[in-house]
C-alpha cells in the first residue's frame, strides 16, 4: 500500500476490522501503535508518498515446558502472546538494508559483505547480517529495504524481545524475496539460523517457532537430527476456562553477563551426550546413561551430569504436559510445570550463575510466588533461567493478591498479566 494510502487507512479506523483476526478486542489499539509506527518511519526515512509500505508484527513467547530442551534435540511446549514487535518497512532501491528499533541505533547491512564480522556477535547488526546471507541463499540476490520497529515485548524480561525480532526480520525478508512462500517453521529455522552462526548463541528452535507459528504448540525436534522440520502439534489451552491465568514475574536483573552461563548448559550437556557417542542427548538411552553415571561424572564433572539428568526427566515431562491438554487434565499439568521448576532448581541450575552468592532473584521471587499461592497453581523458571522471569499459572480468585504481593517484592509493575495469541509473525498490511 501506498505510504500516503497507509497513514489515511489507519487514521480512518477502517484498518481496525483487517487487525481483529490477530489483535482481538485490542485491533483498536494495534491501529493507534501502527499509526503511531508509520508516523515515526516517516520522519527517519523520508520518502515519497507513493513508497510502497508493509505492516508486519511478532508475538512474543510463553515458554510453558521445556526448559533447556530444544538444543538438546528433545521436546519443547510453548505459546504466543499478546505482545508483540511491529514494524514499518519499504523497499529503498539500493544495496544497503537499514533496519532502525525504536531507541536503539540503526543496524545497517550492506548486501555485498555479509560475511561473519567477529565485532557484531551478539548485536541485532549481526542478525540481520544471518538473516541476508541465509535468504540470498534461498532465493539470489537481494535488494535494499528500510525498516522501523517498535515492541511491547519486554526486553531481556524473559519473553523472547530477541526472537521476536530475528523472526520479525526473517518474515520481512521472506515476504520481499520469496513471496511469503516459506511456511512458519522455515522462517523460525532461518532465524534460529542467524543466531546460531552470526549472533553466536546456540540456542535452539523452540522461541523462534512459538514467535513464528503463533498458538500453543508441542514440539519435537527430533526430526532435526536428519535435517528435517521438527514436529508441531498445535494445542488447545483456554486458560480462563480453567480458571486460571499467566503472570510473568521479571526479575529486572540484567543478562548482559550471562551469555556464558547459557552456553554452558547445552555444551555441558553435549560433553555428556558425546559419552555416548551421540551429538545430542535425544540419542541417548536414559538407562544407559544412570547406569554409567560414575564413568560420566568422571569425564564431563557432576554439574554436567546433573543437567543431563534434568533433560532426560524434562523431556518426558513435556510428553505429559501434551497428554493432559489434549485430555482436559489440567491438575496433571499443573503437577508437571511444578516438577520442572524443582528440577531448575536442583538438577539444571540455571537459577543462578553462583559467582555471586548474594544475588539470587529467581529464588527470592519463587519462594514469594510460592508464598502467595499457598499451594495452589503452580510456578516454575520461565526461558534460559539465571536472570530473567518466572511464569506463575495463578488462580483467577488470587489475581489481584498475587499481582499486588509480587509487585511488593520485585518492585511495580514487574508482574503482569499475559494471554495467547493464536496468530504468529505476520504481514498486517501491504
Amino acid at each position: 500500500m501506498k505510504r500516503e494510502v497507509l497513514l489515511e487507512y489507519l487514521r480512518s479506523g477502517a484498518a481496525r476490522e483487517q487487525l481483529e483476526h490477530v489483535y482481538g478486542g485490542e485491533a483498536a489499539a494495534a491501529e493507534a501503535r501502527l499509526l503511531e509506527l508509520t508516523e515515526e518511519f516517516a520522519q527517519i526515512f523520508p520518502c515519497g508518498p507513493d513508497s510502497e509500505t508493509l505492516l508486519f508484527s511478532t508475538p512474543g513467547r510463553a515458554e510453558l515446558g521445556g526448559s533447556h530442551t530444544d538444543h538438546q534435540l528433545g521436546r519443547g511446549l510453548a505459546a504466543s502472546v499478546n505482545l508483540d514487535t511491529i514494524a514499518c518497512v519499504t523497499p529503498n532501491d539500493s544495496h544497503t538494508i537499514r533496519i532502525k528499533s525504536r531507541n536503539h541505533r540503526m543496524a545497517t547491512v550492506h548486501l555485498d559483505d555479509l560475511g561473519i564480522h567477529e565485532e557484531e556477535t551478539g548485536s541485532s547488526m549481526a542478525l540481520v547480517r544471518g538473516l541476508a546471507q541465509k535468504f540470498t541463499q534461498l532465493a539470489g540476490p537481494l535488494r535494499g529495504f528500510d525498516v522501523y520497529t517498535t515492541t511491547t515485548v519486554l526486553r531481556g524480561g524473559g519473553l523472547s524481545s530477541s526472537a521476536a525480532f530475528e523472526v520479525l526480520t526473517a518474515t520481512i525478508f521472506n515476504h520481499l524475496f520469496c513471496g511469503g512462500s516459506l511456511t512458519p517453521p522455515q522462517v523460525a529455522q532461518a532465524a534460529q539460523y542467524a543466531e546460531n552462526v552470526y549472533f553466536n548463541k546456540p540456542s535452539g528452535m523452540l522461541d523462534q517457532l512459538a514467535c513464528a507459528v503463533g498458538g500453543v504448540i508441542g514440539v519435537d525436534f527430533q526430526p532435526c537430527a536428519g535435517q528435517q522440520l521438527p514436529e508441531i502439534t498445535p494445542l488447545s489451552l483456554d486458560l480462563a476456562a480453567y480458571g486460571h491465568a499467566l503472570c510473568i514475574i521479571d526479575t529486572k536483573a540484567s543478562h548482559a553477563s550471562l551469555v556464558d552461563d547459557f552456553a554452558a548448559i547445552p555444551r555441558e550437556m553435549q560433553q555428556v551426550a558425546l559419552c555416548f557417542h551421540s551429538e545430542s542427548l535425544r540419542g541417548v538411552d536414559y538407562d544407559t546413561f544412570f547406569h554409567d553415571l560414575p564413568r560420566v561424572r568422571t569425564l564431563c564433572g557432576d554439574r554436567a551430569v546433573l543437567r543431563a539428568y534434568h533433560y532426560f526427566h524434562e523431556d518426558q515431562r513435556i510428553c505429559r504436559q501434551i497428554a493432559a491438554l489434549q485430555q482436559g487434565d489440567f491438575s496433571a499439568f499443573l503437577r508437571c510445570v511444578r516438577e520442572s521448576g524443582r528440577s531448575s532448581f536442583l538438577y539444571l541450575q540455571n537459577a543462578s550463575n553462583y559467582q555471586e552468592s548474594r544475588v539470587q532473584p529467581l529464588g527470592v521471587l519463587q519462594a514469594a510466588a510460592e508464598e502467595l499461592l499457598g499451594g495452589t497453581g503452580a510456578v516454575r523458571i520461565h526461558g534460559g533461567g539465571f536472570a530473567g522471569t518466572l511464569a506463575a499459572f495463578v488462580p483467577l480468585d488470587r489475581v489481584d493478591a498475587f499481582t499486588a504481593g509480587m509487585d511488593a517484592v520485585a518492585g511495580p509493575g514487574s508482574c503482569r498479566i499475559l494471554h495467547f495469541r493464536s496468530t504468529g509473525s505476520a504481514l498486517l498490511i501491504s
